[in-house]
């Protein structure tokens, strides 16, 4: 019998960027959630408040690699490149939760533990992204109309 290894399944996927175990292996997920919640002073009374929608939504990526048994410089690079394009990409857990579509607003990294020749030994990262789309339905809409525009 014919054996392939173990089955590498992706833990999301941002754009075409698939984070995993060889790629960016992430050991933090926090995301955040706003309304807007302007206030009005009054004389005599506590400030009054209008709600007028929904806020920012943002999604921190964060971990550390080790790039001898991680992913390392190369899928941190590319990540760089995805964002230097200002696109917002969709976000796709591997259990197929679509979270809308997102751009990078910031990757932080910071390297330790060096080997002799200078390469990290140690790669922490902080991924921050901010959501771009109204709706999970505007965000299917666009996903669907990206793959019929690769297919076609």
């Amino acid at each position: 019998m014919l054996s392939l290894g173990p089955i590498k399944l992706p833990m999301m996927a941002l754009g075409l960027f698939v984070f995993m175990m060889d790629t960016l292996p992430y050991q933090d997920f926090k995301q955040r959630y706003g309304w807007r919640w302007p206030s009005n002073s009054r004389v005599g009374a506590r400030p009054s408040y209008q709600f007028l929608g929904v806020d920012e939504e943002t999604i921190t990526l964060s971990g550390r690699l080790m790039p001898e048994l991680t992913g390392g410089d190369t899928a941190l690079s590319l990540l760089k490149l995805m964002a230097d394009q200002g696109k917002a990409w969709p976000l796709i857990e591997g259990t197929g939760t679509i979270y809308g579509f997102f751009v990078v607003e910031s990757l932080e990294v910071s390297r330790q533990e060096f080997f002799s020749d200078g390469k990290a030994r140690c790669i922490d990262f902080t991924l921050s992204l901010k959501r771009t789309d109204d709706s999970l339905l505007d965000a299917l809409g666009a996903l669907t109309r990206s793959v019929l525009e690769l297919a076609a």
